[in-house]
């Protein structure tokens, strides 16, 4: 990484499969990448159900935002990427019970289909002190 470009790569989140990390730092600003329902140790979900998913991307998320010296109250623009737009109020009521003090931007956009065949991909961007 350049110089002021901090990569951030936490156990508490999964490994990422290709060229890129799981975050980055820079400034006051860290970008995640779009995290799938993949647990942190690999292992397939107990449950592959849509709620199930949704929880599981968003503690990604939210494991890297904390793993950059963050936290949920300082996300300020979250993208959701979701198969079926029926599931849109399903995400927004799980998202809703693990971030309910944090009311960042958000998109929400219905997709036709995401890698491996999941149901949820989400992304964000949060800022920290320097």
């Amino acid at each position: 990484m350049s110089s002021g470009i901090t990569g951030i790569l936490t156990d508490r989140a999964p490994k990422p499969a290709g060229h890129y990390t799981q975050g980055i730092v820079s400034g006051a600003h860290v970008f995640v990448s779009g995290q799938l329902p993949i647990r942190p140790d690999g292992r397939p979900l107990d449950d592959d159900g849509f709620e199930a998913q949704a929880r599981q991307a968003i503690h990604n998320m939210l494991e890297i935002v904390r793993a950059a010296g963050s936290s949920p109250q300082q996300i300020v623009k979250v993208t959701a990427y979701i198969v079926g737009i029926a599931n849109w109020a399903r995400f927004n009521a799980v998202y809703a019970s693990m971030v309910p003090d944090a009311c960042p931007a958000r998109s929400v956009v219905p997709v036709p289909e995401l890698h491996y065949g999941y149901l949820v991909e989400i992304d964000a961007v949060a800022v920290r002190e320097p």
